[in-house]
């Protein structure tokens, strides 16, 4: 009686080797994003203007007409402008997708003997460098107006990575939706999906002091758990309207970049792979 033999798998299909093959390539398509933006700093430059005159505007222009419980009001608005620029990040994501997709890069991309995962992954790792370029910029000018975190080492820590999972998970929507868009002037258009989504919340205002429907609205958006989690890990001032997800705000500022995550990888992964089909 013959023993059945396990069907023969060649090396290079081995999951160890498609494994190296996706991370090396990863970090290929990783540098190629890299060396853009260091060839084009206006792209860096362009990407932070609207936070930093944001900033300008909220703090010195409204700051001494906002009310937020007698306290500082720029110590609760810029926490609530890393969050925001972590939000809005997502729009360059799709715009770079886009132009990308309309250049016929894409397409070369394909063609080419890489792992199917690698140009999204890739895409993934550089936008969390850029964020992370972004949040040291906006910490100086915080530090360079008057901004203190009065947590300590851990918690500031911890905010700062909360705020990077927020922009790592909002990366699969840019891609998705600049795979989905036609082209790279609709990618554009996004902002207007964008801006909204970073105003109702709880970045300059506390939703307890809206509107009960447009408050609600604000709570439950996942830009508000990150900006409230990171106020309570720096120890600035985080107005609470009572509510549950107000008061459970760290655990769903990991919940939600989770849970966007889980949805949107898959749809970026597979609209990337259903270009030319």
């Amino acid at each position: 009686m013959s023993v059945a033999q396990p069907p023969h798998i060649p090396i290079q299909d081995a999951p160890e080797r498609r494994l190296y093959w996706a991370i090396t390539d990863c970090l290929t398509m990783v540098r190629n994003e890299l060396t853009h933006i260091v060839r084009q700093p206006s792209i860096l430059a362009w990407q932070l203007g609207f936070p930093i005159m944001s900033v300008l505007l909220y703090v010195y222009v409204f700051g001494s007409a906002m009310d937020v419980g007698g306290a500082d009001y720029k110590d609760f608005a810029l926490p609530g402008m890393f969050a925001m620029t972590m939000a809005f990040g997502f729009t360059n994501t799709a715009s770079v997708m886009a132009i990308t997709k309309d250049l016929g890069v894409m397409d070369r991309y394909r063609s080419m003997p890489m792992a199917p995962s690698a140009v999204v992954s890739g895409r993934g790792v550089a936008d969390v460098v850029g964020a992370c370029v972004d949040l040291v910029v906006l910490a100086v000018i915080a530090l360079a107006v008057g901004w203190r975190a009065d947590g300590t080492l851990a918690e500031a820590s911890a905010a700062f990575a909360l705020l990077i999972l927020l922009r790592f998970s909002l990366t699969w929507i840019g891609v998705f939706l600049g795979l989905l868009v036609p082209n790279a002037q609709a990618a554009g258009n996004l902002f207007a999906v964008a801006f909204p989504f970073g105003m109702i919340s709880s970045v300059f205002t506390p939703p307890s002091l809206m509107p009960t429907w447009l408050g609600a609205i604000a709570m439950w958006n996942p830009v508000s758990s990150t900006a409230n989690a990171i106020r309570d890990l720096f120890g600035n001032p985080s107005p609470h309207g009572g509510s549950w997800i107000e008061a459970h705000a760290v655990a769903m500022a990991v919940a939600w970049p989770l849970i966007i995550t889980a949805i949107f990888l898959p749809l970026a992964i597979h609209r990337f792979q259903a270009l030319s089909r």
